[in-house]
């Protein structure tokens, strides 16, 4: 350690008084400059005692380092970035994109003023939930709707309701859990309501819920396994018997449906599964769904059903601490009005165009890719293959979508150097590895981000 080298470090206040640092402290304010003066000078200190010889303890050399970091510890920490992953609905990406053709309107509510809860018409207080209500009960059918935070907030709501100190039945199969270890399970002793368990994992009868039905019974619940299938020697009640089954013992039905389908996707290949219409016209009392997944915009909880028990959720204290916000309210309200136009829903919704697209714009998008990374003449190996992408979000378990995928083999640097590499770039690219290559899925990259992936990897290679 070299004694005079310590003496060398400037002081702080000095630091602050350099004309090269005067617009930063303007910009992020003096505290946050003198903190960040602070820690580089003391990661210097450490690397004098630790007996680095080779520093440049100049005053000019500690300004660079120093907005560096004021910028870090302002960067927000939620960021854009482009998913090459080809899971269209990833849970830790965000989810659905919103329909892009939204964003002035949200942007206008999100920044003003608006009448959230204000009765233009009458000039007095209104409801949050009037503004999209009718949208959402021509498009499904319902008697009526309502929104909370999300689809468990929305399944403990209905619950808790219903079900205080009582029993629901429910399928042994249907005893499921979902993503961040949310369980069914736990949401319905969260909600007061005692389980009462049906049928076995594989098979559940109409005749296991008849038998299951006494006095303290509140609720039938089914639960749509939207994130798994069991297969081979099954059986489960359709949703028709199990209302016609409640309805005769004056018992709410409840379905927590979860992925929220709102339109038919088997003319694109699709295996069936229930849309939220189609709960509706089967009878059910009280359908449950989320508003990030197959539906294609925000997250949300969604609830629709018999006007007499969305009345009762509505009434529940607990829906004031689920309730949603405005720029939640605006995103559904807009999505959900693409939905009245079908001529358009598949180019308008982002989840639906890229569940949708077809063969040959998938093939287009990978050539187009891989012409443009060429382009660059970098020490990489570009090549397009074959490969399989995902719905995600816990929908459409077990369905892979034909896609292309632009595989980089790098000269230099291995396969996970080369995917950190990316994931640090000021865009930062989610990729996947197989087979010592980074793989880009064309199905969940936007043209506009092309140009963004070249520049990354410019970056990287220069």
């Amino acid at each position: 350690m070299n004694k005079d080298d310590l003496s060398r470090l400037p002081k702080v206040d000095l630091l602050l008084m350099a004309t090269e640092l005067e617009e930063v402290v303007r910009y992020y304010g003096r505290s946050l400059v003198k903190e960040s003066a602070q820690a580089e000078i003391n990661r210097r200190r450490q690397s004098i005692i630790e007996g680095n010889e080779s520093l440049d303890l100049s005053l000019r050399s500690f300004i660079g380092p120093v907005k560096e970091r004021c910028r870090q510890t302002q960067e927000p920490y939620l960021r854009s970035v482009i998913n090459a992953t080809g899971v269209v609905l990833h849970t830790n990406l965000g989810r659905a994109q919103l329909p892009p053709m939204i964003q002035k309107q949200l942007a206008e509510i999100s920044f003003g003023y608006s009448n959230l809860e204000y009765d233009l018409e009458k000039g007095s207080r209104g409801s949050r939930y009037q503004h999209l209500e009718a949208d959402l009960l021509k498009l499904t059918g319902a008697e009526a709707g309502l929104v909370v935070n999300n689809n468990a907030a929305a399944v403990l709501l209905a619950l808790q309701t219903f079900i205080q100190g009582k029993e629901i039945i429910i399928s042994r199969g249907e005893l499921v859990e979902i993503g961040g270890s949310f369980r069914i399970p736990d949401i319905i002793a969260l909600s007061g309501g005692i389980i009462r368990e049906v049928g076995t994992t594989n098979k559940t009868h109409l005749r296991d819920y008849e038998q299951a039905i006494n006095e303290n019974t509140g609720a039938i619940l089914k639960v749509h396994t939207s994130n798994y299938k069991v297969i081979g020697f099954t059986e489960t009640v359709p949703m028709e018997e199990l209302v016609k089954l409640g309805s005769s013992h004056h018992i709410p039905v409840m379905n927590d449906l979860g992925s929220g389908l709102l339109t038919d996707l088997t003319p694109f290949g699709f295996p069936y599964e229930p849309t939220v219409m189609d709960c509706v016209q089967a009878g059910c009392d009280i359908i449950t769904f989320s508003g990030d997944k197959l539906l294609g915009g925000p997250q949300a909880g969604l609830i629709v059903g018999k006007k007499t028990y969305i009345d009762q959720m509505k009434a529940n204290q607990l829906t004031r601490a689920l309730r949603v916000d405005k720029m939640t309210l605006s995103a559904l309200e807009l999505t959900l009005k693409e939905y009245l136009k079908p001529e358009s829903l598949l180019t308008n919704i982002p989840t639906l165009h890229l569940l949708s697209l077809s063969k040959e714009e998938i093939e287009k998008r990978g050539a187009d890719l891989k012409q443009t990374l060429e382009a660059l003449n970098l020490p990489l190996e570009i090549s397009v293959v074959e490969g399989l992408s995902q719905v995600g979000g816990g929908s459409y378990p077990g369905v892979q979508l034909p896609t292309r995928l632009v595989t980089l083999k790098s000269l230099n640097l291995t396969a996970d150097k080369l995917e950190k590499a990316l994931r640090d770039s000021q865009t930062p690219i989610i990729a996947r590895i197989k087979d010592d290559q980074v793989q880009l899925d064309v199905r969940t990259i936007n043209e506009v981000e092309v140009p963004l992936i070249a520049s990354a990897l410019t970056m990287i290679f220069t």
